[in-house]
């Protein structure tokens, strides 16, 4: 055990998680490589967990850090802040979401936090809707709304939450149907459910499920859903904070597979925009968001260093297209590992879209999910060079991948590369 994971443990909380049996330690980085304490080089394919969106040490967000640091760290909301302004102007425009309002947060947590109080407040209701298998955050309202009982410590809740199906298209009782008839077997669900209970406050839904393995419905479901919302006045929260910013290549915002029914009231996000710096933040209609009665701030929602750096990523984002980038090198990533997957007996399923890609392992000739497995295959592929994040709600037997969005060809192809011989290497 190194010296720093021994100081690690001395003052950490157990529940604090750490990637691999002997902890990595990274000092730097740059472009979509990290490099660690002994001088190793590895490409990351993890990004933070989605947070490193664009590049490590791009130089436009460093830039505009620094010169920001030098002029003012920080004021809070009591006062007025040129790059708050322009980057909620920005985002506002950017939502699809009609006279829109931004609040910013310093994490997705905190972001969804914010969205659960405005939805309860503006509808007088603490019954939410969230979908089985999700995963909204760490906070006491978070977790009480996350669907997958591997991040929800506490039975405990502010809020009463009923579990929808649809999230998970290749499992549970509606897998073996179409994509028309599991959408209309979710729709009769959710309708069914609304009969047996007072009338929710919103349904909150990832777009594509993050911590749950990548999973989605099919194309549609949340504007069938919508239907439905509307029809009984309950409001629909797109959380956004690892599907934003055009991360799944064919849109911007993971909302606008489900469409058409128009965008959410309300929408979260967080992770990419601030490419390593702590930016949230929830986006509502004017109605929604001024709902609230009661005096708020926030002290470092919003901090002009964070800000700037936000405004630059997404500049860098937009006029690089790297949207398209994440379409056309994801789908090319893809497509080399669903043939990777179809040369191993653990892999159940490869899925995703863009460079939001999920490896759902199984323990060989069953449908029983392998964290052993996933887990050596962590290992085995950072023995290669390769960072990759794990997850799912199945024990954490999903490899997740998600790059910075600049990710080259030739680096696909050799993450590729070492993520089948990490695979061969546990058999």
């Amino acid at each position: 055990m190194s010296s720093l994971h021994h100081r690690h443990l001395a003052v950490s909380p157990d529940w604090l998680a750490l990637y691999y049996r002997n902890p990595l330690e990274i000092t730097h980085g740059e472009g979509r490589h990290v490099w660690d304490a002994d001088g190793s080089r590895y490409l990351d394919f993890f990004g933070g967990i989605l947070t490193t969106m664009t590049a490590h040490a791009l130089p436009e967000v460093t830039k505009a850090v620094s010169e920001q640091a030098g002029r003012i760290i920080h004021s809070s909301t009591l006062y007025l802040n040129r790059p708050m302004i322009e980057l909620a102007e920005r985002i506002a425009s950017l939502s699809g979401i009609p006279d829109a309002r931004v609040f910013f947060t310093t994490s997705g947590t905190e972001a969804n936090d914010t969205a659960l109080l405005l939805a309860t407040t503006y509808r007088r209701s603490n019954q939410i809707l969230a979908m089985r298998n999700s995963y909204h955050g760490r906070s006491f309202s978070a977790v009480s709304i996350t669907g997958n009982n591997a991040w929800s410590p506490t039975s405990l809740s502010p809020l009463q939450t009923l579990y929808v199906h649809g999230g998970v298209r290749t499992r549970g009782p509606y897998a073996h149907l179409s994509d028309a008839e599991f959408t209309a077997a979710c729709v009769a669900d959710l309708e069914d459910l609304l009969g047996h209970t007072r009338t929710p406050a919103a349904l909150i839904a990832e777009p594509i499920q993050g911590v749950g393995g990548f999973t989605s419905p099919p194309d549609g479901l949340y504007a069938a859903f919508r239907e439905v919302l509307d029809r009984h006045g309950i409001l629909w929260i797109s959380d956004e904070v690892q599907t934003g910013w055009g991360r799944s290549g064919e849109h911007f915002w993971g909302w606008q597979a489900h469409g058409e029914n128009g965008p959410p009231d309300i929408l979260t996000f967080a992770k990419g925009i601030g490419n390593g710096m702590s930016i949230g933040g929830v986006v509502a209609r004017a109605e929604v968001m001024n709902c609230l009665d009661a005096n708020s701030i926030s002290t470092f929602g919003g901090s002009p260093v964070t800000m700037a750096a936000g405004l630059a990523n997404l500049s860098y984002l937009l006029e690089h297209d790297l949207q398209g980038n994440a379409r056309r090198v994801g789908g090319l990533l893809i497509e080399r590992l669903r043939a990777v997957g179809a040369a191993s007996e653990r892999v159940r399923e490869v899925r995703g879209r863009g460079l939001m890609i999920g490896i759902e392992l199984v323990k060989p000739g069953t449908d029983e999910a392998d964290p052993e497995a996933a887990a050596a295959v962590l290992e085995a592929a950072r023995e290669g060079g390769l960072l990759i994040g794990k997850g799912g709600g199945h024990n954490t037997s999903v490899l997740r991948i998600a790059p910075p969005l600049s990710l080259a060809i030739p680096e696909a192809e050799e993450g590729a590369e070492i993520l089948a011989e990490a695979l061969h290497s546990v058999g």
